[in-house]
């Protein structure tokens, strides 16, 4: 990894699945040391979600790659000592327990503040640490479920739709979570001082669920499922299907791109009829049915190919990793005996690279320790006991 801006951060991940790897993932890619702290019992059980190579997941393979593996038994007094010997040099640790876990187990914030004054420390969860609702559990769907989001998902009429791309865990507790350990780090700097970050997922798609939020304090209501400007209440903007059964995503909400909209369909007239209201939409979008239903989407492809407007196919994830412009732009790399994706982000003096296969775990316990001042002895020692 040339120039990664992390380089020289360290950081202690006891986060496993999804939100706190990705985090995690993310810092990693941009050079920060990850350690990833495993118990001895299941440990990170992403490695079974899914087929692989060799019998470990391209799930797990691909989110928690240039990573280095530790195992350590926190419910021992050994583990635990352990592991605040290495928080006295980290920069970072980030956990995604049930609030109070990591204060029985003796390694809270403020236990790691009083050793390590700089060191950032962030917590993961559903709903935060404190609240009614702090200590219980939770998925993805019942984030976006409590924080209005679901509710919006879906067409008119019909009952909220599944999203699959997790709002909650990605969204929530993965960018959040970078987002507040990268300020912290940067004050930290300056300050002196860590900070602990308190991620509740639930709260991160309330934050971002602007529209609704916009529509309830401005009309006192919020539009029903479907009916909103950017789900089904304006006809220039929504899906449409094709002659094929595939589906095109038709975007031009402003006049400039829907009177180029309407000329590359042959159809002029409709001008007149942009940002139209009410029954007036239904009326529009029944017309813009008709039309895109009479075609496959190779034609409307082709047609839309060079016109801009805002219209583009909706293509599968194959289909999306093959099109020009996310290979011109290096979205994927091919490692790990896997497809994996690109960071998503560009940084100039910085040339991404995959130098770490997701670990096994434990991988790196020697290396790991050696390099925090633990002699052979110890490390025997903590081995033998099934320690690390």
């Amino acid at each position: 990894m040339s120039g990664g801006p992390l380089r020289g951060v360290r950081i202690l991940d006891l986060t496993r699945l999804l939100p706190g790897p990705v985090a995690t993932l993310q810092l990693a890619d941009m050079g920060a040391d990850v350690i990833k702290i495993e118990d001895h019992a299941a440990g990170d059980y992403a490695r079974i979600l899914g087929d692989g190579p060799h019998g470990v997941s391209v799930f797990y393979r691909s989110v928690n790659r240039n990573k280095r593996g530790l195992r350590l038994d926190l419910k021992r007094r050994q583990g635990v000592e352990v592991f605040l010997r290495l928080a006295r040099t980290a920069d970072v640790v980030v956990e995604s327990f049930r609030p109070g876990v990591s204060d029985k187990l003796g390694i809270g914030y403020e236990v790691l503040r009083a050793l390590n004054p700089k060191i950032v420390y962030c917590a993961i969860t559903g709903y935060g640490q404190s609240g009614p609702l702090a200590m219980a559990a939770g998925h993805d769907l019942n984030y976006i479920g409590l924080a209005g989001v679901l509710d919006q998902i879906g067409v008119d009429g019909g009952q909220p739709a599944i999203p699959n791309l997790q709002m909650g865990d990605l969204l929530g507790g993965a960018m959040t979570a970078v987002m507040g350990i990268l300020a912290a780090l940067f004050d930290a700097q300056r300050s002196g001082q860590g900070r602990m970050i308190d991620v509740a997922m639930s709260e991160a798609v309330l934050a971002h669920n602007f529209f609704p939020f916009f529509a309830l304090q401005t009309e006192g209501v919020v539009p029903q499922r479907g009916a909103d400007l950017l789900s089904g209440g304006d006809a220039g903007y929504g899906v449409y299907a094709t002659a094929d059964g595939r589906y095109m995503a038709v975007a031009p909400l402003e006049k400039k791109f829907w009177d180029v909209f309407c000329d590359a369909l042959g159809r002029p007239e409709w001008k007149a009829r942009h940002a139209a209201r009410g029954a007036a939409a239904a009326a529009m979008r029944g017309e813009l049915e008709q039309v895109f239903v009479s075609r496959p989407q190779a034609d409307w492809r082709a047609l839309f190919d060079g016109v801009d407007c805002c219209v583009t196919p909706v293509l599968t994830v194959a289909e999306a990793l093959e099109h020009p412009q996310f290979v011109a732009r290096g979205m994927t790399v091919e490692a790990d005996g896997v497809t994996q994706y690109a960071p998503p982000m560009k940084l100039s003096g910085w040339v991404f690279a995959v130098e770490r296969s997701a670990p096994s775990a434990g991988e790196h316990g020697e290396e790991i320790l050696r390099e925090a001042g633990f002699s052979r002895g110890e490390i025997q020692f903590l081995q033998q006991a099934s320690i690390i």
